[in-house]
């Protein structure tokens, strides 16, 4: 998951607190509202490389701007800020910690998929919403049968359908037991597919990674078609995305059987050095704690 974040939450959490507070006493509630609304949405760019400290603050973040979304439902920048936040909230910390305590604690990695799955759902519904407010009929018409009645995308949209339709790929991928849930794979596809159009280089290449992604994992896909995906991605990152490179590695290098190949784009995510100030700075250290964990247990992949 790339490019936006939970923000830099610390500094500001006390003031957004004080807001909250004030907005029982204060007369004109709606406006304080909106302008916490903004001011939540405001703190996506992700530059912080303390991952600790931002796994204590989320949820309270989390938490203040869904409640503050409640009153705001049509604030697209807040549901784009709190669907990218659950999102990488459960992928970062929730599925990331299931994986690794999976070899010795079965029973907990179960506990912690199903959190994870409940989070990516939440994320899935807050994004969604948001399109619907925005298009009524929206989800009617991507389920359609007919391509000319599926929805189209501003460019300022792409953000919001990319993280709509992320989540709903981390819903279903640890819902395999639910058949329901599983057959949406093609319009989670069909979504990120429409994001893509409305503005392909969305996300430094974060867009065309999760097509890489879904190509890759869907039914039927073709590989070199994700492939190509993959290195567009990488591309439009202009190498700085450690995303970019771990998605080709799980995406491509490692169904291929190419351990060499996969070895070998660990230490190209590994091997980014982050600008101050980055907005990718946060992603990258998510991505290059996988990427040590990945190589760990490369013998146990191949």
């Amino acid at each position: 998951m790339n490019v936006h974040w939970l923000g830099d939450v610390a500094g500001k959490v006390l003031t957004m607190a004080l807001l909250v507070l004030l907005l029982g006493a204060c007369s004109p509630r709606q406006m304080i509202v909106g302008s916490l609304a903004d001011e939540l949405a405001g703190q996506a760019q992700g530059s912080e490389s303390d991952l600790e400290l931002l796994r204590d603050a989320a949820p309270f973040h989390l938490k203040l701007s869904e409640s503050i979304l409640s009153r705001q439902p049509g604030h697209q920048a807040l549901a784009e800020s709190v669907a990218a936040g659950f999102t990488q909230y459960a992928y970062a910390f929730v599925a990331f910690e299931a994986e690794q305590v999976e070899s010795r604690d079965a029973k907990a990695a179960e506990r912690l998929r199903q959190r994870a799955a409940k989070l990516y759902a939440r994320a899935h519904l807050h994004a969604m919403r948001a399109l619907e407010l925005a298009e009524p009929g929206f989800a009617a018409r991507l389920a359609s049968t007919q391509p000319a009645e599926w929805p189209r995308l501003r460019a300022e949209q792409a953000g919001l359908a990319y993280w709509a339709a992320a989540s709903w790929g981390g819903w279903i991928s640890l819902s395999k037991d639910d058949p329901d849930v599983v057959a949406d794979l093609p319009l989670a596809v069909r979504l990120a597919h429409l994001a893509w159009v409305a503005d392909p280089a969305w996300g430094q290449g974060s867009l065309t990674g999760l097509l890489g992604t879904f190509e890759a994992a869907r039914p039927g896909g073709s590989q070199q078609k994700a492939l190509a995906y993959f290195d567009q991605a990488i591309a439009q990152s202009a190498g700085r995305s450690a995303g970019a490179w771990l998605a080709k590695a799980e995406g491509h290098a490692q169904p291929a059987g190419d351990k060499e190949l996969f070895a070998s784009l660990l230490r190209q995510a590994l091997a980014i050095k982050d600008e101050a100030g980055s907005p990718l700075t946060t992603q990258n250290e998510v991505m290059r704690r996988r990427a040590l964990w990945l190589q760990e247990k490369i013998d146990d992949l191949f």
